[in-house]
């Protein structure tokens, strides 16, 4: 006699609890993506929507002699009344004084002008130092790295306190300018934009260096050798081949240097003057000096609105990048 064949129930329900395993375990993955996700998400949302949107509200305020020193606020013990109040004493009339007001406009004029000019400079010098990073031989590629990344281990703050004694009348770039006879009397370097540009120029060096260093250290070297087999010669090859890999560097410690560099606050405090006011010390003045936080608010506000154009300059770039790559 042949053995009996399992029933077909026994078998369905088998092959039902695999499935429902199977099941489990794609839900319980799609959830840990889901959550990998949502994580930062739920950062900008805790940490850079709500701070905005209380900011943004402030901005709509009016000043008060009070604490805080601004009107209205939000009651919700007043019911419907409270609130239909709150929304009636809102206005945009800072944003019209930021307009009206040419201390802001200059001080967004050269806040842009010096972050502009500024990165500008530090492309020109820091594109060669990136260069000459990748091309080193490898063994030198960490110590060069290292000094590149060394000024990060000091304070911001002293190696601005120490450009200001360079910087001096009797400083040291004086000193060497009078010992070889580059100048014939020391010339007056705080206080100026020089010194802004050259502070600025000192602290974002690295955001320009290390973004094109990586482009450029990744980038393969048998196209420079179809180049040269093709006849280009070097030069040639470095602008056809080397700056158009390169430009995605460019871009991003373009982005890393003139974004706060807008907002710069200590260096053109420090070494620059009083005709060298940026947004930076202006919205600084206006929070603590003149207690005005719902002028400050929309001075930081639109301020925020000028720092996110590159990025969504920069964003709808690399996606028509990407579109005519795929």
């Amino acid at each position: 006699m042949t053995a009996p064949r399992p029933s077909a129930t026994h078998d369905d329900r088998l092959s039902y609890e695999g499935l429902s395993c199977e099941r489990r375990a794609y839900e319980r993955r799609s959830w840990g993506q889901r959550l990998v996700i949502l994580i930062p998400y739920l950062w900008l949302g805790v940490f850079f929507v709500v701070p905005f949107l209380i900011v943004f509200k402030i901005s709509l305020s009016q000043l008060a002699t009070a604490l805080p020193p601004y009107l209205p606020i939000l009651d919700l013990s007043g019911g419907i009344d409270g609130v239909s109040q709150f929304f009636a004493g809102l206005s945009f009339d800072n944003y019209a004084r930021l307009v009206g007001d040419t201390l802001y406009l200059s001080s967004y004029g050269r806040s842009v002008f010096i972050a502009l000019t500024s990165t500008a400079i530090l492309l020109v010098i820091g594109f060669p130092i990136a260069y000459a990073m990748a091309r080193a031989p490898r063994r030198w590629q960490g110590v060069l790295f290292m000094l590149v990344v060394l000024p990060f281990w000091t304070s911001f703050l002293i190696r601005v306190y120490a450009w200001m004694t360079i910087l001096q009348h009797d400083g040291l770039l004086n000193h060497l300018l009078l010992t070889f006879g580059i100048v014939a009397a020391p010339p007056v370097w705080l206080a100026t934009d020089s010194a802004v540009f050259i502070g600025v120029v000192y602290a974002y060096l690295p955001f320009m260096v290390l973004p094109i260093y990586a482009t450029l250290e990744r980038m393969d070297e048998s196209l420079l050798e179809a180049a040269a087999d093709l006849g280009c010669p070097r030069w040639k090859s470095f602008w056809l081949v080397t700056v158009p890999l390169a430009l995605p560097g460019v871009a991003a410690g373009a982005l890393l240097c003139f974004i706060p560099i807008v907002g710069e606050f200590v260096i053109p405090d420090l070494l620059g003057g009083s005709g060298t006011m940026m947004i930076g010390q202006t919205l600084w003045m206006e929070f603590f000096g003149n207690r005005d936080w719902p002028a400050a608010s929309a001075v930081a506000v639109v301020l925020l609105g000028i720092l996110i154009g590159p990025l969504v300059i920069y964003q709808h770039l690399q996606a028509r990048r990407l579109e005519r790559g795929g």
